[in-house]
């Protein structure tokens, strides 16, 4: 069965530190603590002292002061991983931890996890071709020397690297290592620890080039264990949840998000509030019981972003300066029908196309497989069609030469809605105002990946009244918006009704109008 020995880099909070060890050690697992050497030493013998007596617990042989950024974090860690070595040769499985990381699963679900596949847990994808790097510098990472830190001697780093920049100081990076990138957090098994220690010796030239590389906590250990380990025993992913906001901060989990972090598919989480005592505690009971029958969802990354973006609504796209001029064209008339269903506006378009000769286009602005013609490429992804949008649409009016084209666009694409309204065209739109049953609403959440098959009715029940408000609220904006020549159907509406609309809104007989609005089934799911 598999022995964990984390591997912990810490720098604060002591009682916490003799918290998290003491849970984590409960189970029959080792701990190896490294704490930050910039701390005084009363807060770090605090903790020696508290845990003297646990034979699981150990702590690195030299405490290093640890700087972001810097080769000082890489040097630690080595120190807590040799000392781990000498002191449990138990060990199975060697997994870096910060002070900040808790278990989201039961010992027993991750020592099963860990025995199922003789494999090592490190994110590692190549560094220059994986577009892992958002923003900031990625070559210059690793062909300059960085002797000072960003954060506390700013002056002293531009200057270095301004020098070697004019100087055209570059270096070579090591001739036999494919240099990768990831997470620092990461799962290695024994044998590949006991690897990197060894090359470590065995190669000083690779040692230096690391020391002086600009944040090597994201590239040392992902390019060696690459370097030594045969590619199937890897699977690049890391074992701690962690997401991070727009701005490039961790996100930080609270009492509240409990169910959410068991549904993950991870072993740990990163990063739990200090005063989220709580879930802390609940965490910690977690971990020491014998529950094996979590339900994973893994709809945590994109329910965060779906809850967080409900701040941004509303936004319009930036003008481009090539577009300033553009326009569909006056003399032209560009329908829109909207619905957040869109089998249901798919129905009512394609009854259009039965009874009427306008060209129709279904959501060519919010799905990448509608069919649309070959217009040189502007339309060959979403965002090309977005950015380009007025021009996109002059190209298919010339394309089915003609002056009426209709199209489907989301109910959230109010911008879109708001820009062609502004255009010197005419605009009109039609709203398809459906009912939302429960079902549909939690098949929704499935379809788009707010939710899972197991996620638990716990967390369904708090997501749903957030999606329903959310839809509820993307058709009031349009009512609010306050557009010319927009019509309505609903489905609770009579039939003549919704014919009367749709005979204004395409300006056509009433008996095609009534024809279209009679739709078999429009409206069912």
């Amino acid at each position: 069965m598999a022995k964990i020995a984390f591997i912990l880099l810490c720098h604060k909070d002591p009682e916490a530190i003799i918290r998290q060890a003491g849970q984590l050690t409960a189970a029959g697992d080792f701990i190896s603590i490294h704490f930050d050497g910039r701390v005084p030493a009363a807060a770090y013998q605090q903790i020696r002292e508290a845990l003297a007596t646990n034979p699981n617990v150990t702590f690195a042989g030299r405490r290093i002061k640890c700087g972001w950024g810097e080769w000082s974090l890489v040097k630690a860690t080595l120190q807590a991983v040799q000392a781990a070595l000498d002191a449990f040769p138990q060990a199975t499985h060697f997994y870096l931890l910060s002070g900040d990381c808790m278990a989201v699963k039961s010992a027993v679900y991750a020592h099963d996890f860990l025995d199922a596949n003789d494999v090592d847990y490190i994110e590692s994808v190549d560094f220059f071709e994986s577009g892992w790097i958002k923003t900031g510098m990625t070559e210059e990472r690793l062909i300059y020397r960085y002797w000072f830190n960003e954060r506390t001697q700013k002056s002293l780093y531009h200057w270095s690297l301004w020098t070697q920049r004019r100087l055209g100081l570059r270096r070579e990076i090591p001739a036999d290592l494919q240099m990768m990138i990831g997470s620092q957090w990461w799962c290695l098994r024994r044998r590949t620890i006991e690897a990197v220690m060894e090359f470590t010796v065995k190669r000083p030239d690779v040692m230096r080039f690391f020391r002086t590389t600009w944040i090597p906590d994201e590239t040392f250990f992902q390019t060696l264990v690459r370097h030594l380990v045969p590619e199937m025993q890897i699977r690049s992913r890391t074992l701690t949840f962690l997401m991070f906001t727009d701005y490039g901060i961790p996100v930080t989990f609270h009492n509240d998000h409990y169910d959410l972090l068991l549904g993950q598919d991870y072993l740990f989480a990163r990063k739990i509030s200090p005063e989220a005592l709580e879930l802390k505690s609940r965490l910690g009971v977690l971990y020491a019981s014998d529950r094996n029958d979590f339900k994973i969802s893994n709809e945590g990354r994109r329910l965060f972003e779906f809850l967080t973006g409900r701040g941004r609504i509303g936004r319009r796209f930036a003008p481009r300066f090539w577009e300033s001029e553009a326009s569909v064209g006056r003399e032209r008339e560009l329908l829109i029908v909207t619905a957040k269903k869109w089998h249901v506006a798919k129905r009512l378009v394609a009854s259009i196309r039965a009874h009427t000769d306008i060209p129709c286009i279904d959501y060519l602005f919010n799905e990448e497989s509608t069919p649309l013609p070959d217009l040189g490429g502007i339309q060959a992804t979403l965002s090309k069609r977005t950015r380009h949008r007025r021009a996109l649409m002059r190209m298919l009016f010339d394309y089915y030469q003609t002056n009426r084209l209709l199209i489907c666009l989301d109910t959230g694409s109010l911008d879109l809605m708001q820009d062609f309204y502004s255009d010197r065209s005419t605009t009109r739109l039609l709203e398809i105002d459906c009912d939302f049953t429960e079902d549909y609403l939690i098949g929704h959440a499935r379809r788009v990946g707010f939710a899972g098959e197991q996620t638990s009715p716990e967390a369904m029940a708090q997501l749903l009244p957030t999606i329903r408000y959310d839809v509820m609220h993307e058709s009031d904006r349009i009512r609010d918006a306050g557009f010319p020549l927009f019509q309505r159907i609903r489905q609770s509406a009579p039939l003549a009704e919704n014919a009367r609309e749709v005979a204004a809104f395409l300006a056509v007989s009433e008996d095609a109008a009534r024809a279209i609005a009679d739709t078999p089934y429009l409206f069912a799911d």
